[in-house]
């Protein structure tokens, strides 16, 4: 498959989507990018706003194996990973696996697990695999994890560990659809349940293929530059008590090329890092308490730290 061929696919997959998730073109472009740079998506929101119809249609859309956890405070981590039984007839135990093993696993209401057993996807997330009894067990390729969770205010929720939030490539939010999206959607017969009806327009062969292109956009060393500049300046600025780390100037690089492949760029520009920026830093940056006291965000921070950052030009293509 050449670029051309990715992008035919890729808009295949996005009209998919968009067929029954009404208003969220943003979104459903967000949910890509994440998809090409193979990393991990946290959507928060409010019940109701169509985060598992959203996860839905895209697992759908691109083939491979799909389960769904839904999370809740007796969730135990073995009911993720797996587990070894012990089997009479051979006189071993025998390895059980859990709905981790999936190409796109869907962790619905993340927050209502206990902490102990979200830590169960740590390894998962990071290392595209998992221990059980000793024993490591490798994920299928491509894994990605989409995990909803409430707003963390609600009753019966556990926030989730620093450790994990970086693990996240992106958090986004949903937010209400428009006055005409919601019309439709209350107006059209089974449009809520539409997504469960689509048919896969991909593989996940394809899906790794399309990762690999991503990977191999050029970012210059102008851009770069632009990029770290950005990581640094959410730890030096006033309000901040911990800023983004190194895995965050990663996670913005590949999320910045998957996004310049998305809009049919070879080459990353400041633009893209600008774009990606609020989506994969905002969840790991820890403001101080009396900035939060003032009314301070991380939306604010970032602005901020933007504003005074040079955009380079002149840059090599």
């Amino acid at each position: 498959m050449d670029h051309q061929g990715a992008m035919q696919l890729l808009d295949q997959i996005r009209r998919n989507m968009e067929s029954c998730i009404y208003g969220k073109k943003d979104e459903i472009a967000w949910m890509l990018t994440a998809l090409l740079a193979g990393g991990h998506v946290l959507i928060e929101d409010v019940p109701g706003t169509g985060k598992t119809q959203m996860v839905k249609a895209l697992a759908l859309s691109v083939g491979g194996v799909f389960h769904r956890i839904q999370c809740n405070p007796d969730l135990l981590p073995t009911d993720i990973t797996g587990v070894s039984i012990y089997h009479p007839k051979q006189e071993e135990f025998v390895f059980r696996p859990g709905p981790v093993m999936a190409n796109l696993l869907l962790a619905d209401e993340i927050n209502r697990a206990t902490t102990k057993t979200q830590s169960a996807l740590l390894e998962a997330m990071e290392e595209r695999r998992i221990s059980v009894d000793g024993q490591t067990h490798q994920l299928p390729q491509p894994f990605m994890l989409f995990a909803t969770q409430n707003p963390i205010d609600f009753e019966g929720t556990y926030s989730l560990p620093e450790a994990q939030l970086d693990r996240f490539l992106m958090k986004i939010k949903l937010g209400y659809p428009d006055e005409v999206s919601e019309k439709r959607l209350i107006l059209e017969p089974n449009a809520s349940r539409a997504a469960e009806s689509l048919k896969a327009v991909a593989s996940v062969e394809d899906i790794a293929h399309m990762q690999r292109l991503a990977e191999a956009i050029h970012l210059d060393a102008s851009v770069a530059d632009y990029l770290i500049a950005l990581i640094r300046g959410t730890r030096n600025h006033q309000s901040v008590l911990l800023g983004a780390s190194p895995r965050a100037a990663v996670a913005l690089a590949s999320a910045a090329k998957a996004y310049a492949f998305l809009h049919h760029r070879a080459f990353v520009i400041p633009d893209d890092v600008k774009a990606m920026a609020p989506l994969v830093l905002s969840h790991r940056i820890h403001l101080r308490s009396e900035a939060r006291m003032q009314g301070s965000t991380t939306a604010n921070v970032l602005q901020d730290v933007l504003r005074n950052l040079p955009v380079p030009v002149g840059m090599e293509r």
